[in-house]
């Protein structure tokens, strides 16, 4: 394996818009409104920054394409911007970019910044993307809710778990993403519900019900990366370093062969494996201390708990329930609220994600905060089961 860049990397300071339904901002606004905080909390003028990565995937709701829509909107000293799309993952791509580049010297401080404008288009579902020549005849009729309702069949089936149990596993999945979203003035729902409310609500594709999907969302969300020899010269303490950032996109074995069963997700299982093995992480159900992951749908997030290696094959459902995931369980989830309760701003959630452990690594959370947390993971997932582009990202204290 590469050498990877385990603790060559500080993040120097991080910000995060309101998200929401902004029809008071642009994605100008959100921009500014994320860059402000980050730069605050590093401490630096623009002249400092060396690069900046830019994530935004649906172009057509006015941020526009290529890198000028961040350098005009911030303000920049002509510095190199690049834009980058990654699906869901678009926002941890960007990071990946700003890491990669300080890692190997190019760049001594870097910024990376995801937005996405959603709610003006009035639509109430991500809008459909090209999806290219060959997978119209693959999936003709394949729609987000759809697709991941048969996820939650598939893994019924391979695990016997039973129909009642499974939806009442997932309920309390939205459940405890509600309740901690509460607490976080940022998150886009703040309201919690109970398991009945989840249960009883309107059936979108079973058994995903309305409590079971998350919505659409406006947001940005900024990361400044520096070395920790630089973070430490600038009299930073608490060094929060990268120690992992691993990226891993399907090659159609999943929705082209009968190896897959589709019950999890392919890529998830290799870029955790890859990310535990670059971050020097032997048992990950014992190391991790807190994570957030793509919840897109509850029933993404309980088989994401065992592709991530969280809980064993076939556990997910009994850890979710004895509240192992809870904000007092062993290993918090989803403790900013989640997708559930933030939305899917498609170019800031990887960041966000990131946003949040590092406030939890630093003891900066507020009223949600986790005691003692060492290190964080991050989980993207864009695309279907069938094919999709995961990334596994894990920062921790600069001396765990």
């Amino acid at each position: 394996m590469a050498r990877g860049i385990k603790d060559k990397v500080a993040i120097l300071g991080m910000g995060c818009s309101k998200f929401g339904e902004r029809w008071d901002s642009g994605p100008e606004e959100l921009m500014v409104e994320a860059y402000l905080e980050a730069m605050e909390d590093a401490g630096i003028e623009p002249t400092q920054l060396d690069a900046a990565w830019f994530s935004t995937h649906i172009d057509e709701i006015g941020t526009g394409k290529g890198g000028t829509p961040l350098s005009v909107a911030l303000r920049l000293p002509n510095i190199a911007v690049t834009r980058v799309e990654n699906f869901c993952a678009s926002g941890s791509e960007a990071l990946r970019g700003a890491v990669y580049a300080v890692a190997s010297g190019a760049a001594d401080i870097a910024l990376a910044l995801g937005v996405e404008k959603l709610k003006d288009t009035g639509y109430g579902g991500l809008p459909v993307a090209n999806p290219g020549t060959l997978n119209p005849q693959l999936a003709p009729n394949g729609s987000a809710p759809g697709n991941f309702a048969q996820l939650a069949s598939a893994y019924r089936a391979k695990h016997g778990v039973d129909k009642d149990d499974l939806k009442r596993a997932i309920a309390h999945v939205s459940v405890k993403s509600h309740a901690n979203g509460a607490k976080n003035p940022k998150a886009h729902l703040r309201n919690e519900v109970s398991e009945e409310q989840v249960m009883n609500a309107p059936m979108i594709a079973e058994p995903l019900g309305l409590f079971d999907c998350c919505g659409v969302s406006d947001g940005a969300a900024a990361a400044i990366v520096t070395t920790p020899e630089i973070a430490k010269a600038m009299g930073k303490s608490d060094i929060v370093t990268v120690k992992a950032l691993q990226l891993s996109v399907s090659n159609g074995l999943e929705s082209q062969h009968n190896s897959w069963d589709g019950s999890y997700f392919h890529t998830a299982r290799i870029a955790a494996k890859k990310a535990y093995a670059e971050a020097g992480i032997e048992n990950p159900r014992e190391d991790v201390s807190m994570m957030e992951v793509h919840d897109c749908f509850s029933i993404t997030e309980l088989v994401t708990m065992e592709d991530l290696f969280i809980s064993p094959e076939g556990g997910a459902v009994k850890d979710v329930m004895d509240g192992f995931y809870d904000s007092d369980g062993d290993v918090p989830c989803q403790i900013d609220g989640g997708l559930k309760c933030f939305g899917h701003p498609i170019g800031a959630s990887g960041l966000r994600m990131a946003y949040e452990m590092y406030l939890q690594l630093q003891g900066r959370a507020g009223e949600r905060q986790l005691p003692n947390p060492k290190i964080g993971l991050t989980h993207n997932l864009g695309g279907a089961p069938s094919q999709n582009v995961c990334s596994v990202a894990i920062i921790g204290a600069h001396d765990a």
